[in-house]
């Protein structure tokens, strides 16, 4: 597979996610970039990233080509209204399981996925790509090889952050269209649900066994 070379990669958001994500991107190399609403927590991730992370202001143009949209799904629809043109030609990467607070159900209209509710907000030049969903931030922080699900309806988005993904030390498995964003995002659900019941931990990822 084609690699990704070493390149600057923008987040927005500054939560356990964003930081687990960006301290495997730091550890493979890239530079991180950094923008959240709240400036001081956008300085200390990358500071506590310390592999010449840089923050960037929020609403401006990401330095990057792949930017990990790295908000809640409620906090989403805003956040990208908020960056409006800046995101334009860039690869996104939507990381969000839209459950409801309840844990009843996924929030998002039906027949609809988080990812493509979100794409519709996006300049019709930005690309939107599924990806880390299915991966628990702290099991991701931890390092060692999981396996990274994406669906997206661009194929060189979508070649370029399986790329990225391999970079981090993850294995990327192609589910196809960003219409299978919906199966993404009940899978996360039925993760939580599996933490909370049968597996009575959060300890584990979903991994795919070829034989």
């Amino acid at each position: 597979m084609r690699r990704l070379h070493m390149s600057t990669i923008s987040i927005i958001g500054s939560g356990t996610m964003a930081a687990a994500i960006a301290g495997r991107i730091a550890k493979a190399g890239h530079t991180v970039e950094v923008a959240s609403r709240d400036p001081a927590k956008a300085l200390a991730l990358a500071d506590q990233l310390a592999a010449g992370a840089i923050t960037r202001t929020y609403g401006a143009a990401p330095a990057g080509d792949i930017v990990i949209l790295a908000v809640p799904y409620t906090s989403a629809a805003t956040v990208v209204a908020e960056y409006g043109d800046a995101l334009g030609g860039k690869v996104i990467i939507d990381i969000a399981n839209p459950v409801a607070p309840d844990l009843s159900g996924l929030v998002t209209p039906s027949g609809s996925s988080g990812a493509q509710e979100t794409a519709k907000g996006l300049p019709a030049s930005a690309h939107v790509v599924k990806a880390f969903n299915t991966i628990f931030g702290h099991v991701l922080a931890k390092g060692g090889r999981l396996d990274a699900f994406i669906a997206a309806d661009d194929a060189q988005a979508k070649a370029r952050v399986s790329s990225f993904l391999e970079s981090l030390g993850l294995r990327s498995f192609d589910i196809g269209g960003l219409h299978m964003a919906q199966t993404l995002e009940a899978l996360g659900l039925m993760m939580i649900g599996l933490a909370k019941n049968g597996a009575g931990t959060w300890d584990f990822a979903v991994n795919i066994d070829i034989r």
